[in-house]
């Protein structure tokens, strides 16, 4: 098994590339069963996930062909063509692995009237039921049922009905599977308290790009006019906000400065506006961030809150970075119950984290000491990486595989801005 192996202390400077994003993708993938023509996806990050969900795709009756790229590029071109589903279910053994699958429920269901999907996995950062998913399509028109760990849902006469549902808290998998599931219904949909994620836009706009009827895109209400049928596409997955916001952690812990190449300052707004309050310069250009810190950090007050609010998928960078910050931060979780499991190995480094709760009180310390350390999930694994960037002596992170999910070839990023760091392999 590969682990990545960090000799801190290294300023980070330069530019570095943002890839497609790893949400936005996942979500834009099964846009390509809701029609036979086929989809494009420009900028699709090199990711397992990216693999993963194209080995399920496969398994529904799509095809999938890589196009127009070397092996060293950053990014892929993908088309996947759908002429007609050979299977409407996805099994235990690919939806286990990635979360993300139950994104292939609402798109079956539309384009096969019918759909069976294994309940998800995905990484361990607490209870994600998919009951509000199963809550909004049954909303839509669609019959449910579940046994044996599957859930079964039918569009009776084969085709969903529409409807309206208001979300009572707000959820982005359930908003993209119900409005992929809305576009093909015969009626009108109503969403209520839709997420308003940056992912969720670039989904309605990958969809009205195929034929889609979608009011209201970037609001909390979606209106959805269903249509008989879609057509095909090419479309440019968006830059990894979640990505960029790593990396300017990066920066920031680092004392460095970063050129953030096709981050969008819009999509990463509540980031941004954290690091300067953290003390960081932020200088935003069209096509790009750029990210310096020249002083000492300051702490910070912060809870995490869906979008337009501060990112759950930040917390575990921020906390990083605020080791280094002279003062107390306090960083309150609100959408997942059980996402501090990196603080004990940022602990084994030196960190001083005190959690009560959804609490975390993050003193900063003088320094951190490299030390074998173990990913949990995916941006845990990025807090220890930017850990290890300042820490002393040599840092070991092991269960990389976190990793290689949600970051495009981490370690060659970061070594191209100066940071001394490699993958290595235990065997």
């Amino acid at each position: 098994m590969d682990h990545i192996l960090i000799r801190g202390g290294r300023r980070l400077a330069g530019r570095l590339p943002i890839s497609g994003a790893k949400n936005a993708a996942l979500t834009l993938m099964p846009c390509a069963l809701l029609t036979d023509e086929p989809l494009t996806l420009r900028n699709l990050p090199r990711l397992a996930d990216v693999d993963g969900f194209g080995h399920l795709l496969n398994q529904l009756g799509a095809s999938t062909a890589i196009e127009g790229t070397r092996p060293e590029d950053f990014g892929r071109v993908m088309t996947i063509r759908t002429g007609r589903l050979t299977s409407t279910e996805a099994p235990y053994d690919i939806v286990r692995k990635m979360r993300a699958s139950i994104l292939v429920l609402g798109p079956v269901l539309a384009r096969a009237g019918e759909a069976t999907v294994s309940l998800p996995g995905g990484c361990a950062i607490g209870n994600r039921p998919i009951d509000l998913h199963l809550r909004a399509l049954e909303a839509i028109g669609a019959e449910l049922e579940m046994a044996a760990g599957y859930v079964k849902a039918i569009a009776p006469g084969g085709r969903l009905a529409g409807g309206r549902y208001r979300f009572p808290i707000v959820s982005v998998g359930a908003t993209e599977n119900v409005v992929m599931a809305a576009v093909l219904a015969k009626g009108t949909s109503i969403i209520e308290n839709a997420a308003r994620e940056p992912e969720i836009v670039d989904l309605c706009r990958c969809l009205v790009a195929m034929g889609a009827s979608i009011d209201g895109i970037g609001t909390e209400t979606l209106t959805i006019e269903g249509r008989d049928r879609l057509h095909g596409a090419t479309y440019a997955v968006m830059p990894d906000r979640i990505e960029a916001g790593s990396y300017a952690c990066a920066a920031a812990i680092t004392g460095g400065s970063l050129d953030l190449m096709g981050a969008d300052a819009a999509d990463m707004r509540a980031t941004l506006d954290a690091l300067v309050d953290a003390g960081v310069t932020v200088e935003e250009y069209k096509g790009g961030v750029k990210v310096t810190a020249d002083a000492p950090l300051k702490p910070l007050t912060l809870s995490t809150a869906p979008f337009p609010g501060f990112a759950t998928d930040m917390q575990a960078q921020f906390m990083a970075m605020l080791c280094k910050a002279d003062g107390a931060s306090v960083l309150t979780e609100t959408i997942f119950e059980n996402r501090y499991m990196h603080v004990p190995e940022l602990a084994r480094m030196g960190a001083d984290i005190q959690v009560s709760g959804r609490t975390a009180i993050v003193k900063g310390v003088d320094r951190l000491i490299g030390a074998p350390v173990m990913a949990t999930d995916l941006r845990a694994s990025m807090s220890l990486i930017l850990a290890g960037l300042i820490a002393e002596g040599e840092t070991k992170v092991a269960r990389v595989y976190h990793l290689d999910r949600g970051y495009e070839r981490l370690e060659e990023k970061l070594q191209a801005v100066g940071a001394d760091i490699e993958r290595a392999s235990d065997g």
